[in-house]
């Protein structure tokens, strides 16, 4: 029989103690983190907000880390203002398209009236003149 490894959660049989150092070691070599979609970040910190789910339920249910969700949270809260501030910059973005409406209108009116005026030049002059 293998030897036994004792730690925090309990003993262990060495093979699982190898087989998940090695895992360990494997991941670690990789170095991938993992990513997380904005929709599910605020899923996860509005259910802390509203009291649905303390910190610590969520960070064990989602598979977080402490320091993660507080970092979320952090960022939640110093973001939450632009969601109000993004509809000032609609309100002078429909202005300016408005604006340029007008201006592409007038440019379209005078190009008429350039047309107009060259083709009743041109009617005018005599042959030799053109």
């Amino acid at each position: 029989m293998r030897g036994v490894v004792s730690n925090c959660s309990g003993p262990q049989s060495l093979d699982t103690y190898e087989s998940r150092t090695r895992m360990v070691q494997t991941r670690s070599t990789m170095a991938k983190y993992r990513t997380f979609p904005p929709e599910f970040k605020a899923k996860v910190v509005l259910e802390v907000l509203t009291g649905a789910k303390s910190g610590a339920q969520a960070s064990r249910d989602y598979h977080i880390k402490d320091s993660v969700l507080s970092r979320w949270k952090q960022e939640f809260l110093l973001d939450a203002a632009k969601v109000f501030q993004h509809q000032d910059g609609s309100q002078d973005a429909e202005r300016r398209i408005a604006e340029l409406e007008r201006l592409v209108g007038r440019l379209t009116l005078q190009l008429e009236i350039a047309k107009k005026a060259s083709a009743l030049a041109s009617r005018t002059l005599p042959p030799n003149e053109r």
